[in-house]
């Protein structure tokens, strides 16, 4: 029996898989997440705050304590968007050298490029997905990077943008709720920067937008109006698009505290979400407009799955 571990640290949150690989195919033993907010202030200084390196590292510390107790054999830990921007990125190298190491020698954090994140993406998405549902345009909307990709089994062509959610409320949307000049700056923020990943992916030839990560997610939950967080009935469902930007808007027009009432919202993505609906709306008019494209397929398999998948 060969068990891998993936971790995924991103802007906004840590995430860990545990698989099981069985004839060449991997099974959940674990999967979790957790709200550190590594890249906070990130985009305004270019450097991590020494609080939020200590929220990783403790999130870190009990993720090694879960390889040590489900004798994980292999690890590899990727960092993204905000590792890519920190000047004082050797500090982080160095507390996850210490804490990896103790249980897999060696291990350690890996920075990988906007493509390496774009390809992890888009293999952790679309590998349980029928071909004939293809080519795939996949969207990892993260805290500091927006991944765009098409492909159908493989990648045909993809590109990290440089605005995530949390990188755009901090840049644009300081108002709770945000003024409509704010929502309205975002709009041009999002347009600009998502200009050039349209340039780069044909999106025209998609049939089928897989979003993944936890504002897509939340998003479905929202527009399925259920209570509860259910991630086994969000694991591809279907949105319209009429539904999803109607939760969009919704968000965006809401305070901190109405969002934060809502039942499937996790308490790390109440302050950062709205920016993650306007990188959406965006988005879907753009694959309505260039692709035909009138729904929103969501998958809770994302990069940590493409990180499992590498290591075998």
């Amino acid at each position: 029996m060969t068990r891998v571990a993936a971790i995924d640290c991103g802007t906004n949150s840590i995430r860990l898989l545990i698989a099981e690989v069985v004839d060449g195919s991997l099974h959940d033993v674990h999967r979790e997440m957790r709200i550190v907010r590594l890249g906070q202030g990130v985009d305004a200084t270019g450097q991590f705050a020494p609080a939020a390196l200590e929220r990783t590292k403790a999130a870190l510390i009990d993720y090694a304590e879960l390889l040590r107790r489900h004798d994980v054999t292999k690890v590899r830990m990727v960092a993204t968007s905000a590792t890519r921007d920190a000047a004082n990125r050797d500090v982080f190298f160095a507390m996850t050298s210490e804490v990896l190491g103790a249980v897999v020698p060696g291990a350690v954090a890996e920075v990988i490029t906007g493509d390496e994140e774009a390809r992890l993406s888009f293999h952790g998405a679309v590998y349980e997905l029928d071909a004939a549902a293809g080519p795939f345009v996949v969207v990892d909307l993260g805290g500091g990077s927006t991944e765009v990709v098409l492909g159908q089994r493989e990648v045909e062509a993809g590109y990290s943008a440089d605005v995530g959610c949390v990188r755009l409320t901090e840049r644009c949307l300081h108002t709770d709720p945000p003024t409509a000049a704010e929502v309205a700056a975002a709009r041009d923020v999002v347009r600009e920067r998502l200009g050039e990943a349209l340039r780069v992916v044909p999106v025209e030839k998609a049939r089928t937008w897989v979003g993944v990560a936890g504002t897509m997610t939340t998003l479905a939950a929202l527009a399925q109006r259920m209570t509860t967080y259910d991630p086994e009935a969000i694991h591809l469902s279907r949105v319209g698009f009429d539904d999803l930007l109607a939760v969009c808007d919704e968000i965006i027009a809401m305070s901190h505290d109405q969002r934060a009432a809502l039942g499937p919202m996790h308490e790390g993505r109440v302050d950062v979400i709205g920016g993650g609906a306007i990188i959406v709306e965006e988005l879907a008019d753009a694959l309505g407009k260039r692709a035909g494209i009138d729904e929103l397929v969501v998958s809770e398999h994302d990069i940590l799955d493409g990180i499992a998948l590498s290591i075998l």
